[in-house]
Parts: structure tokens; C-alpha cells; sequence
């Protein structure tokens, strides 16, 4: 159903309680003319996609013709170590026909359920404070396909003309390499032989590797041991289930995949211990001494939060004293972290021992060091709060905006701290877009349980740039309705859009304004300018305390909005 302009003079909404099925008519007036007109433009620009640049286009081109599980989603047990796992052959002989780059420098693997991006992220940062060239490789990009590779000591995704040149030289080989493949190479496959082709001609110290999907089909487990620096496995999660073989169980076994003879495997956690057992036989079997980021010898503590520039910074300590396979020191006070939330201070930890691991292995990486490279790391997407500046570009003067790519149930519990920590009596309104391959339910009664709950709106996104992965707005509602059924909620009353405006009296309105509004609006530009309009109803009736838009459910969202801002 179309949702009207929340900025119309006579913006009217009617709700439906969850209790019953009666509608009841509720108006508001919020805006301008001059807020319409504004509000149309943003609608376009969030529904236009930024081009990459014109030196890329050939090699867009030629991804854009292969198969993209991206857009497309990942057939099921593709990623299990079993016959209806993905081919890593073709991959192996993908790099054997451009000369087997990633042989030319030692690579940190990593893989997980959440926390491998911002722990590859962390891992980077450290590496080039001591100096060293990296590369690193990540999925999906925010805004542009370079973000996936970033490259030397200065962590800036490699520049498009370097990669179309570099496109250029080795398309011939990729040519061939598709052809007697029967066209059966993959996006990612090629996207990810590319990157390591570009580290080895970057001449890179070191590489940063995580793993797009599972581990051991993924098409960057054709790293043998003799290339290995490091092992990472930040967590296990019911994400990719049916990719992955439909159990925890069988999950660990497809992340454990990464972990090669005789390289150091660092677990992130914490783990359900029969998890965590699966891993540990796994590296046993393999000879693959074992350091573990939440052991006991593990002691790390949020002291607080700190303003810097209108930003947020989180002060922590951190102490490591493994006393396992691999003995490992270190003890840090003070760490201003610009990644929020204990969530990150564990990726931050699980970082710190796969440096010490590598300074094990002697690599020099000074204690300095570290904390610089913590301290400097930063994410799109992730806890990330909009400048005022980006605000005022969605139409949103003065209001505080997160934006978070948060999509698991985990990732929403972690999302749900963090603001709990930074803003613990603020006012919230969320806007959700989801892929359909996601637990919308288990997502939802993490964001059910926010202490002031003021709006939530169920909208969409593309996802990959396709919308085949993307969930309905009117789908994603009736899964957050369930899920209010089964937490036993009864103040989130449903927002029915109306053509007509009928007139209301105060005191309905006032009834409205102590429960939580949930709507469905296809428009993701509509429902963040609903959301702010709500929330700046709310404070401008008399509340004193702040509010929060928070934009979560799918990176690729989080992507749209930050493209609008630019």
C-alpha cells in the first residue's frame, strides 16, 4: 500500500491495535510544501544507484555478466564440504592460469558468522601502523566495488585506475578460464582471483583475507598452509543456513574449513561449547596450535564513552595473557575505539591475538602499534553515527542518525547495546529493510525489546543491486507482528495509511503518542523521512529527551542511504 508524504499538510495515519482489528484515524501536521518537494527528490535519489566510474566500466561489465549469489541468493548446501558444495577446483585452476598470485605474500584467512569484516578491518589497521603494505579483502562495498580491496599503507580502496588496468592485463586469462569452465565461474570467484592478483602486483607484505561464505568452499579457501600467516574464526551463527548444511553443527564444520596444518588458529567467541569443541577437533586434527580471544587469561572492559567531534569514541582496557598453545601477552588501558559496542571490543581483542600470533612468528609489531591501528579503525556501515552535515542532506536538520548494517539476530542484540550504552533514554525510530534469506522474527524481538520504542518501519531495499533477495515491506510487517505476538507486546499499534483525512481529537492522539507506530512503506527515503518526522513530533510535544533514527537491517540499505548523502 502507498504510504502518503509525511510532510503534507494534512499527513493523516490511522493504526491498527494488535488487540483488535478496528482502524481508528489518527492526523498530524509535520511539514511544508517545500518539505514535499524536497522529500520527491530524496525519494530519486535513493532509488538511483551511483554508477562506478567510467574507467570501471568494463570490468562492471564483465562481472555484471556472471552469475551473482549476491543478488541471486546462495543455492542450498553450496557452501558444505560435500558434493553439492561449490567447486573449489575451478577456483585452483583459475589461479594456476594467472600464475598463482596469492602464493607472493602470507595471508591472514578469516571467517565467521559476524565479526570477520570489522576484525579483518582491525587486523589491517595494525599491520599498516607498523608499516607494513596491505592488502585487504572484504565483502559486500558500501559505495563502490574498490571499497572490497584495499591495498598499501594507507588502507584506501585501490584506486579504479589501477584496477582497469590490471583488468585489462589479466582479462585474457580470465577469458579462457570461464570458457572451459562452461560459464560456470561465479561474480565472487572472479572478483576474488582479481584481488589477489592485485595484492601480488601491489607487492604486498601481507594480505587480509575474509571469507564471503562458510570457509570451506569458499572461493578463498585455496590458500595451502605454506601461505598462511593465521586462521580467524570470530563467531558461529544460524546465518546462511540452508547454504550451509541447516544446523550450528554443520555451520562450524564449513567455517572450521579454513583451518590449515601447522597455522595458528585464533578463535574469536564466545562459543556454545559444543561449538567451540568442533573447532578445537578440527585444529587438533590438523596440528593447528590454538589461541582463543575469550579465554580466561582475556580481560577486556568498556570504561565508558567519550564526544570527539560530535562523534562518539568508546574507552576501553584490554588484557591477553593466553596461557594455551601459543603464549601471548599484552595489556593496553585507554583505547579510544571508534567502533562501538561490546561486539567490537571482542573483534578488537580477536584482532590483537592474531597480531600477537603473527609477533609470534616474527613479525614486528610494536604494542604502540596496536593501539594506533585500533584506534584508527573505522567501518562504513557499522555503528556508524551521520554527521550533521549528512543529516541535514536527508532532510533531517539536527536530528542524531545511526546507521547499521546489523542483520542477524546476534547483530541485533549487539546493535540493541550499543545504543543502550551511547543513548540509554533516548527516544528511537527505526527504519528496516531486510533480504528475504534472513530470520526477520528473531531480528525483529531483538529491536521489540528497546526500553523507548517510538516507531518502527518496515521498507525495502535492493539487495546485490537486484531485488530477487530483496523482502517486502508488507512481508517484513507481518513478520514483526508475529513477533510481537510471541513476545506478548501490546503497545505497538500498526500504521494503516489513508487517502482521506479524517478529523481527530487530542485525546487520540495522545493515545498515540505513548505507543510504538510499526508501518509498511516500500519507499525507504519515505519511511526515514516518517521516522524523523515522528520522533521530532514527539520531542517538540513537551519530551526533553533525545532521539535516535537508526537505519539497520541489510548492509545494502545502510548503502542506499549513505549514497543519497554523498
Amino acid at each position: 500500500m502507498r504510504f502518503p508524504n509525511p510532510f503534507s499538510a494534512q499527513f493523516q495515519f490511522q493504526f491498527l491495535a494488535q488487540t483488535s482489528r478496528r482502524r481508528t484515524p489518527f492526523c498530524s501536521n509535520v511539514g511544508s510544501k517545500s518539505s514535499l518537494e524536497m522529500l520527491l527528490g530524496w525519494k530519486q535519489l535513493f532509488s538511483t544507484c551511483r554508477e562506478e566510474p567510467e574507467e570501471l566500466k568494463d570490468f562492471s561489465d564483465y562481472l555484471d555478466s556472471l552469475t551473482n549469489y549476491e543478488k541471486s541468493g546462495v543455492p542450498k548446501d553450496a557452501g558444505t564440504d560435500s558434493d553439492d558444495g561449490l567447486d573449489l577446483g575451478r577456483m585452483r585452476r583459475l589461479m594456476t592460469r594467472l600464475g598463482d598470485p596469492q602464493s607472493k605474500f602470507k595471508v591472514v584467512h578469516i571467517a565467521g558468522t559476524k565479526g570477520k569484516g570489522s576484525t579483518a578491518a582491525f587486523v589491517s589497521s595494525i599491520l599498516r601502523a607498523q608499516g607494513y603494505s596491505v592488502g585487504c579483502y572484504t565483502s559486500p562495498h558500501i559505495m563502490t566495488i574498490r571499497e572490497r580491496m584495499t591495498v598499501g599503507k594507507s588502507g584506501d580502496p585501490v584506486a579504479s585506475e589501477s584496477l582497469n588496468r590490471l583488468f585489462h592485463k589479466i582479462k585474457g586469462q580470465l577469458d579462457e578460464a570461464i570458457q572451459l569452465e562452461n560459464g560456470r565461474l561465479t561474480h565472487f570467484e572472479i572478483l576474488t582471483a582479481t584481488a589477489f592478483a592485485l595484492f601480488a602486483e601491489e607487492k604486498s607484505d601481507i594480505a587480509v583475507i575474509e571469507a564471503g561464505l562458510g570457509g570451506a568452499r569458499d572461493a578463498t579457501n585455496i590458500l595451502s598452509s605454506s601461505e598462511l600467516a593465521a586462521s580467524v574464526i570470530t563467531t558461529i551463527g544460524e546465518e546462511h543456513l540452508d547454504a550451509l548444511g541447516g544446523s550450528l553443527e554443520s555451520i562450524a564444520m564449513a567455517k572450521a574449513g579454513i583451518i590449515k596444518l601447522s597455522v595458528p588458529t585464533v578463535l574469536g567467541g564466545p562459543f556454545v561449547p559444543h561449538i567451540e569443541q568442533i573447532l578445537r577437533d578440527r585444529a587438533s586434527l590438523m596440528y593447528s596450535p590454538v589461541v582463543s580471544a575469550s579465554d580466561a587469561g582475556t580481560r577486556s572492559s568498556i570504561k565508558g564513552l567519550r564526544m570527539f567531534d560530535c562523534r562518539p569514541y568508546q574507552v576501553n582496557d584490554v588484557v591477553i595473557q593466553a596461557q594455551g598453545d601459543i603464549l601471548l601477552s599484552l595489556e593496553l588501558s585507554d583505547i579510544n575505539l571508534q567502533m562501538l559496542g561490546k561486539h567490537q571490543l571482542q573483534n578488537a581483542v580477536t584482532a590483537a591475538c592474531t597480531i600477537l600470533c603473527l609477533r609470534n612468528q616474527g613479525w614486528q609489531v610494536s604494542d604502540k602499534s596496536i593501539m594506533s591501528g585500533l584506534e584508527n579503525t573505522r567501518l562504513l556501515g557499522r555503528s556508524q553515527f551521520l554527521s550533521s552535515k549528512e543529516a541535514g542532506a536527508l532532510g533531517l536538520h539536527g536530528a542524531t542518525i545511526l546507521v547499521d548494517g546489523a542483520h542477524t539476530k546476534e547483530s541485533a542484540k549487539s546493535l540493541m547495546e550499543t545504543i543502550q550504552m551511547a543513548f540509554p533514554d533516548a527516544e528511537l525510530a527505526f527504519v528496516v529493510a531486510m533480504a528475504r534469506d534472513k530470520n526477520h522474527v528473531a531480528f525483529a524481538k531483538e529491536i521489540l525489546s528497546a526500553r523507548r520504542l517510538a516507531a518502527v518501519f518496515l521498507t525495502e531495499a535492493e539487495i546485490g543491486g537486484g531485488k530477487s533477495r530483496t523482502t517486502s515491506a508488507e512481508w517484513l510487517r507481518d513478520q514483526w507482528l508475529q513477533a510481537c505476538e510471541e513476545v506478548g507486546t501490546k503497545s505497538v499499534q500498526e500504521i494503516v495509511p489513508e487517502e482521506h483525512h479524517p478529523t481527530c481529537s487530542s485525546a487520540m492522539r495522545e493515545s498515540m503518542e505513548s505507543s510504538t507506530h510499526l508501518a509498511a512503506e516500500k519507499s525507504l527515503a519515505v519511511a526515514v523521512q516518517a521516522a524523523g518526522a515522528i520522533l521530532k513530533r514527539r520531542t517538540s510535544a513537551g519530551k526533553k529527551r533525545s532521539s535516535v533514527v537508526v537505519i539497520t537491517g541489510s548492509l545494502h540499505a545502510v548503502s542506499s542511504v549513505l549514497r543519497s548523502v554523498q
